[in-house]
Order: structure tokens, then C-alpha cells, then sequence
């Protein structure tokens, strides 16, 4: 199988090659040329499986230089010990139409955790493949948990450097003290003074400055991204969209072949993109519910087809969602239209006039498989409430916007549809907002707020955020986002 760019003007490519380069050299992102179909057998064969299986056999449909022995040797070191549930991702019900699917039992707490284990694996793996000599650096904006999830994965692994850039005050506490913690001799935090659009559109450029390329080139040096714009992010992603059909098959809460919604909490679009990969492949989906908080611009697109950046941005307790670029867009665009010039036009006025049309049938086209919808901070809270006190289940801000989406979706229709609600991240990670919709006032900060929600629910803190308090802060740095070039030229001198 091969991959091309989503602009066109790039040659096809590997899978290796893809998950080597990250994006395409006219700027635009890999994707596999055809997607790979699967039948009801297929299904039913993963549902006798353990999680690690279930994404071999879901990835060695896209990855197909990689044998299965490798696949395997890969999936067993990505998905082990390092995971506090043995499930890996787990599915928790909540009633008869309701399940949660957790993603953060990693090592960071978080979902990138079941990308970002097993990247930099394929990458060094695709290194080999292709004779790379060179040091690949990794460059990573994040609006969160994808850079602690990237500093952790890359810790330490030869041939590779990572430095990765946040909004200075764009991330929760707990967030912020993981990053600046963060052990390993290759790796590199720096905050910048901006959002986290501002941080991926400096990232974007760093890419695309080809003199810059060759002056790291001369030193041993080339750059690849961990975000989710890289192929080797979003392909293991597909994979837990299988595995959550199979639970609510084993748990009797769907017959096998009946078709399942699937409710995301959105930001980049890109684990919601990974939804609509495995629906493409033959997974039976009902509908795609994208969950925005207050900055809903994903909202508006499905609704209207117009893409519009230009708004207010807000600062929320939901600091993943708080995005106005969703890069991954860009590649679903791509697979309804298979127009690349078309693509590089929406992509060219987002750049320069900050918003693109793209026509009521292709409008009507996202619309047929998308459902959009957001909510305030206050109503994420309140759902935070509402779920603890009537199951006495326990969501991070981000789960709860999808919750509530759900809700209020299910309110309007007046019906319930099986569905899973994808959920992103531990609540430990949020404590204060957390505690706050839990009618707890406190005056802790940062770590504190990890043992205090431990102490008022009666739930044990995950392991890799107990005793984050007493690492010592390693990286405290701060630059313009007009100086990012400069600080990773620094990082690689």
C-alpha cells in the first residue's frame, strides 16, 4: 500500500517513508492510497482477542511492510506493564445505551498514550527499513497531553531527539508540571507565548522551511513530527475503534453487525478521523458525534461547510479542545473529494483569510456522517456532577463535553442509540475543575490537587501522576512564537 499527500505534489510513498517524513514535502499529510475493507468474519475473529492482537491485525491492514512477527515484538513492548489495566482500553458501561471507552490507563494518563507508545517503535523500525543514518528530531505542538505522551514514548531512544512547544498558559497545572518534568537526555520543552494554533502554525513552518532543512541536514539532523498529522500517529488509533465494538459485543449490549455511534471529544480531529477510518473499513457506525467545547468551529463546519478560525478563542477546562486549526480535517477533505488541488485551495485560504467554503454537497457529503455539537464550561461541570452522583463514574473535562453532547443530542431526538463515548483523559489530570464540579472548594494547586481528588471520591490516583510534585522541574523556558525556529536550532546545534 502506498501513501500520498493530501496536496498532490508530492510522490507516493511507503508506510515507512510516510511515518519517517510526517508530512509530505508540499505540506501536506500522508494517507494510504486506498483503505483496506473488512467483513463481519474479520470482526468476529477480533472480538476472541486481546487488545495487543486486535491492533496487529488491525494495522498490519495498513503497514504492510511490516511483517506480523515485527507487528507483534512491537505491539507486546507498546502495550504492556506500562498500561494500569490489562485491558489496555477498557470499556466501562454506563447503562444499556451508554459505555465509556477509557484510552488514558498509559503511562501520561492520557489517550495520545495508545498512539505514542507504539510510534516511536514503527518509526525506529521504519528507520531500519529505509537505511536513515541521520538523528531524526521530532517536533511536537501540543495543546496538552500529546506532549508529555511524545516525551515519554521518545524518551531515550537512539537515533532520535524530540522538543516539544505549549501554549505558555494554555495547559492545565498537572499538564504543565509533566512536561517540565520529563526525564530523558533527548528531550527538549520550551513554552511559547501564544495559543496552541499559534504553537502548531510555528511548528508547521519550521516544516516548511527547506533552507533550515538543509542546514540540520549538515549537521546529521532531519525533522519528523509526533503530532497526529504523521500517519504512524493516527493508524494505531483505528485500532481501538475495533476493540471497543468487540467489548459491547462481549458485553450484550450489541448484536453483533448492529451499528454503533461513536461520541468524540474533538480538537484536532484527529482521533475522531481515526472513528471514520475504521467505519470506512467496515466497522458498522451510525454516526460520528464531533464534541466541541466553547470553541466550536468544528460545530459550525458541519453545520454550514464553512470553516471560519476567525473568533474569539477561549481559554476552557477542556485545554486539549481549545483549538481553532484542526489539521486532520485536511485529510478527511481529501478522502470525500480525491481532489488535491481542490484541497490545496481550502488549505491556501485558511492560511491567508483564515476561513474556506466547501459547497453545500460536500457540505451535505460530512453532514451524512458527522454530527456536531459543543457545550460551555459550566454545562462540562455540571455533567461532571450529574454522572458522579447518578452512576458514580468519575470523567475528566474533556469526557464531559462528549457526555454532555450526547445528552443533549439524545434530548432532542427524544431516542438513545448505543453509543460509546470516547474518553480522552483521567480526571486526575484536571483536578481543580474536577473538584469544582464535584461542589468541592479548595485551595490546593498542581500535584495536592491528585491526592485531595483521590481523598473526596475514595478513588486511587493513577500511578504516573502520585508523587509528580516531588520530581524536580527541568525545563522552565519560554520564547516568542516568532522564535521557534531559532529555539530548535539551539536544541540541535
Amino acid at each position: 500500500m502506498m501513501y500520498v499527500s493530501t496536496r498532490g505534489q508530492s510522490e507516493a510513498v511507503t508506510a515507512s517513508q510516510a511515518i519517517i517524513r510526517g508530512i509530505a514535502p508540499d505540506g501536506g499529510l500522508y494517507v494510504p492510497e486506498t483503505i483496506p475493507a473488512v467483513d463481519e468474519a474479520f470482526i468476529r475473529a477480533l472480538c476472541g482477542m486481546n487488545y495487543r492482537e486486535r491492533a496487529v491485525a488491525v494495522l498490519g491492514l495498513y503497514l504492510e511492510e511490516f511483517s506480523k512477527e515485527e507487528l507483534n515484538g512491537i505491539a507486546a513492548a507498546s502495550y504492556g506493564d506500562n498500561f494500569d489495566d490489562p485491558a489496555i482500553a477498557p470499556l466501562h458501561v454506563l447503562d444499556d445505551d451508554t459505555a465509556v471507552l477509557e484510552l488514558w490507563h498509559g503511562p501520561t494518563s492520557a489517550f495520545k498514550d495508545m498512539a505514542l507508545q507504539i510510534m516511536p517503535r514503527l518509526l525506529t523500525a521504519s528507520l531500519r527499513k529505509n537505511g536513515e543514518a541521520r538523528t531524526v528530531s521530532i517536533l511536537v505542538a501540543t495543546s496538552g497531553d500529546t506532549g508529555k505522551a511524545a516525551l515519554e514514548g521518545f524518551r531515550d531512544v537512539p537515533g532520535t531527539r524530540i522538543m516539544v512547544f505549549y501554549p505558555r498558559d494554555g495547559v492545565s497545572q498537572v499538564q504543565k508540571l509533566q512536561m517540565a518534568t520529563q526525564e530523558g537526555e533527548n528531550v527538549n520543552v520550551v513554552a511559547v507565548a501564544g495559543n496552541f494554533d499559534d504553537a502548531q502554525t510555528g511548528v508547521k513552518k519550521i516544516f516548511g522551511d527547506r533552507d533550515f532543512a538543509r542546514t540540520l541536514a549538515e549537521r546529521g539532523y532531519f525533522l519528523s513530527s509526533a503530532n497526529s498529522i504523521n500517519w504512524g500517529r493516527l493508524a494505531p488509533q483505528i485500532a481501538y475503534y475495533f476493540s471497543a465494538y468487540c467489548d459491547m459485543v462481549g458485553a450484550g449490549k450489541l448484536a453483533m453487525g448492529q451499528k454503533l455511534d461513536l461520541c468524540v471529544p474533538t480538537g484536532n480531529f484527529g482521533d475522531i478521523l481515526a472513528g471514520w477510518y475504521a467505519w470506512q473499513m467496515g466497522l458498522p457506525v451510525g454516526r460520528l458525534i464531533c464534541a466541541s467545547n466553547e470553541n466550536n468551529v468544528l460545530t459550525d463546519f458541519i453545520a454550514t461547510g464553512v470553516y471560519d478560525k476567525n473568533r474569539p478563542f477561549h481559554l476552557t477546562s477542556s485545554p486539549s479542545m481549545d483549538i481553532l486549526v484542526s489539521s486532520n480535517l485536511e485529510r478527511l477533505l481529501y478522502c470525500l473529494t480525491g481532489d488535491a488541488a481542490r484541497v490545496r485551495g481550502y488549505m491556501q485560504a485558511l492560511a491567508e483569510q483564515g476561513r474556506y467554503d466547501v459547497g453545500p454537497q460536500l457540505g451535505a457529503d460530512i453532514r451524512a456522517d458527522f454530527t456536531g455539537g459543543y457545550c460551555r464550561d459550566d454545562e462540562a461541570k455540571a455533567e461532571i456532577g450529574l454522572r458522579w452522583r447518578e452512576q458514580g463514574y468519575l470523567m475528566d473535562t474533556h469526557t464531559a463535553v462528549a457526555s454532555r453532547v450526547l445528552r443533549d443530542l439524545r434530548a432532542r431526538e427524544g431516542a438513545a442509540r448505543p453509543t460509546v463515548i470516547v474518553s480522552t483523559a483521567s480526571p486526575f489530570k484536571f483536578g481543580a475543575a474536577v473538584l469544582e464540579a464535584l461542589g468541592v472548594v479548595t485551595d490546593e494547586t498542581g500535584p495536592a490537587l491528585v491526592d485531595e481528588l483521590a481523598a473526596v471520591t475514595g478513588i486511587g490516583a493513577p500511578r504516573p501522576l502520585s508523587g509528580l510534585g516531588k520530581k524536580p522541574v527541568r525545563f522552565v523556558s519560554w520564547v516568542e512564537k516568532e522564535d521557534m525556529e531559532s529555539a530548535v536550532s539551539a536544541f540541535l546545534a
